[in-house]
């Protein structure tokens, strides 16, 4: 029989191989719905896919990003984590959220229905590399705010590798990275550009733009309330001085 000390590495290494595990499918997941919304490289895009009435695709569309949106938001509360964390050993916790975040999204790209009646849609060539150009510098932008924060411990590799290594969890910090002192949520703003900034919008990615900008910006309001909670006055002054979204020039000089 195992040892207590055996008993215990083994559990934290089945964790660190179930954190990488998490990680490994959540970006190959997220680099799919790159290509699924640009149109570009994927086998099925936003698009394309099984060809159902408008008003059940509408409506099927609406769940899925429902269920998205539900699950996002749910897991992410504090109070959540608390529950769940009776459940879920806590350096898992992170993983586990990533991981059925990336099944909501994989479910949405699999089971969306397209709508392609075209919206707009750019024929010149130059225009439309430019257009590319700004979409997938949103991408760049969604990526490089992870990164400025800290884009291991955003997606749990951090927490399982602590916990590998014995050492207990990372208090949280409070930062403003460079990104971040020109808007307090560079990510979403990343995710707004690469959503909106489209050489051909179709009625199908016109519904996904404005549901999920819909939601960003409600979920934006209990990020805010959760990290006042968390930060009290700093992240209230931090609010007063740099721009939710849309950059002012006076914090952009400031960088």
């Amino acid at each position: 029989m195992l040892q207590t000390t055996d008993r215990g590495r083994l559990g934290r290494t089945l964790m660190t191989a179930y954190g990488a595990v998490a990680y490994a499918v959540f970006f190959a997941v997220f680099l799919y719905s790159i290509g699924w919304v640009e149109g570009l490289v994927v086998p099925r895009t936003i698009d394309e896919g099984p060809q159902t009435p408008v008003v059940v695709a509408v409506m099927v569309n609406l769940a899925l990003l429902s269920v998205f949106a539900v699950q996002h938001s749910v897991m992410a509360r504090p109070w959540f984590k608390r529950r769940w964390t009776r459940i879920v050993p806590q350096p898992i916790e992170r993983s586990t959220f990533v991981l059925f975040a990336t099944a909501a999204l994989a479910l949405v790209m699999w089971q969306w229905r397209p709508l392609p009646q075209e919206i707009w849609d750019v024929d010149a060539t130059p225009v439309r590399v430019v257009l590319y150009a700004v979409s997938f510098a949103g991408w760049g932008l969604v990526l490089a705010s992870t990164f400025a924060i800290d884009h291991f411990d955003l997606f749990g590799l951090r927490q399982v590798l602590r916990n590998f290594a014995g050492k207990p969890p990372a208090e949280t910090e409070f930062r403003t990275p460079m990104l971040y002192r020109v808007v307090r949520h560079p990510l979403y703003l990343g995710f707004l550009i690469a959503f909106w900034v489209a050489p051909t919008m179709s009625v199908g990615h016109l519904l996904f733009a404005a549901v999920t900008t819909g939601y960003i910006l409600v979920a934006l309001r209990f990020e805010e309330h959760d990290l006042t909670e968390t930060f009290g006055d700093r992240y209230r002054d931090y609010s007063a001085r740099v721009p939710r979204l849309v950059p002012r020039p006076r914090a952009m000089s400031r960088t």
